[in-house]
């Protein structure tokens, strides 16, 4: 690159990568605002964290009563941003970073191979692995036979048990009945809880690793700072309500003090990414081959995440595989509306971050 003379380029012969880099090189652009970058920790602190909390008191808190209407708004709008979080803040973002396109992509290995779909099908695969070993494994530990169940239900069908022997049974129920009962049912809450936050858990990681690459550059952010600034306002925002829309379905214990934790994790992610990028505000070079590199890995990572969880964990099992659907076409349509209004304002949202 040393030798690269931008004032004297014969375009029949430079190296298409030396131009690429050249024009991608951006520096430091830090230009002060520095009173107005510290707010941002404190706003985008109060918006996500307030954000990411609603669903949680409104799911676990009666005495506020909010609306069903309006807590199925923050559910549903939730999964369209993360649907469209992964495909336009992470995925498209991947490909300017170490995409064929890119300066990283033109360069050394980064120049065999595509890498970013690459990594995105590498980080569904993981994710489904882990999805699949840990249905196994619950399964395992709590005798849970799939073809059995499935069996018994269709014997039951076909042949039911005679009204006498019925009648019987029912006639004098025991306590070990209502025992085995209780217990299944305690068996199935600990299994449902266990399949529904080891999912939450690795989307608030993919989210989270978006979080900390758009708090680094808001804090280094040149000329683009008044625009990035309300527009992460809301972006993070709208993650938030997704995420804590997806963990107020969790049935966790009452008093139990996790989902605050983690609600709270998730409104500390980007202040504290802006605070590290404030500190190191003189030297991060946004535009390195290094940052490009860790940004595009990441966000590649992120996106084959949020690919599987919205896809698989919430549309398919909200709306096609869920035995406890509501039938109520009106609620149905609003529960659409909402997905699709969160996708499309989340996408809107990628014209500027």
């Amino acid at each position: 690159m040393a030798s690269f003379d931008p004032n004297n380029v014969d375009l029949d012969t430079a190296d298409m990568a030396q131009v690429v880099c050249y024009l991608n090189s951006e520096g430091n652009e830090y230009n002060g605002h520095m009173g107005a970058r510290i707010s941002a920790i404190f706003v985008i602190l109060i918006c996500s964290t307030l954000a990411t909390f609603f669903p949680v008191v409104a799911k676990r808190m009666p005495k506020v009563k909010v609306p069903v209407y309006v807590y199925l708004f923050a559910r549903y709008f939730g999964t369209g941003v993360i649907l469209a979080t992964a495909f336009v803040h992470l995925l498209d973002p991947a490909y300017d970073e170490i995409g064929p396109a890119s300066c990283v992509g033109l360069t050394g290995n980064w120049a065999e191979y595509s890498w970013p779909p690459a990594i995105v099908l590498i980080s569904i695969t993981i994710i489904f692995l882990m999805d699949f070993t840990a249905e196994l494994y619950v399964e395992s530990k709590y005798g849970l036979n799939r073809t059995t169940d499935r069996t018994s239900i269709v014997q039951e069908h076909d042949h039911p048990v005679p009204p006498a022997l019925t009648a019987k049974n029912d006639s004098a129920p025991t306590k070990d009945v209502y025992a085995e009962e209780r217990d299944a049912d305690s068996i199935a809450a600990e299994r449902s809880f266990r399949q529904q936050i080891s999912a939450f858990l690795i989307l608030e990681f993919g989210v989270m690793f978006h979080s900390v690459i758009i708090g680094l550059n808001l804090g280094v952010a040149g000329d683009e700072f008044a625009t990035l600034y309300p527009v992460l306002v809301f972006h993070q925002s709208f993650e938030g309500l997704g995420i804590g829309a997806r963990m107020s379905a969790i049935p966790f214990a009452r008093n139990s003090w996790l989902p605050w934790l983690l609600c709270l994790t998730y409104g500390l992610t980007t202040p504290i990414a802006i605070a590290i990028g404030l500190g190191v505000r003189n030297s991060y070079n946004p535009g390195s081959s290094t940052a490009n590199i860790v940004s595009g890995v990441l966000d590649s990572i992120s996106a084959g995440i949020l690919i599987y969880t919205s896809l698989v964990e919430l549309l398919a099992r909200d709306f096609l595989f869920d035995p406890c659907r509501t039938n109520d076409r009106r609620r149905l349509g609003f529960m659409v509306v909402c997905t699709l209004l969160g996708t499309g304002v989340m996408a809107l949202l990628g014209k500027w971050a």
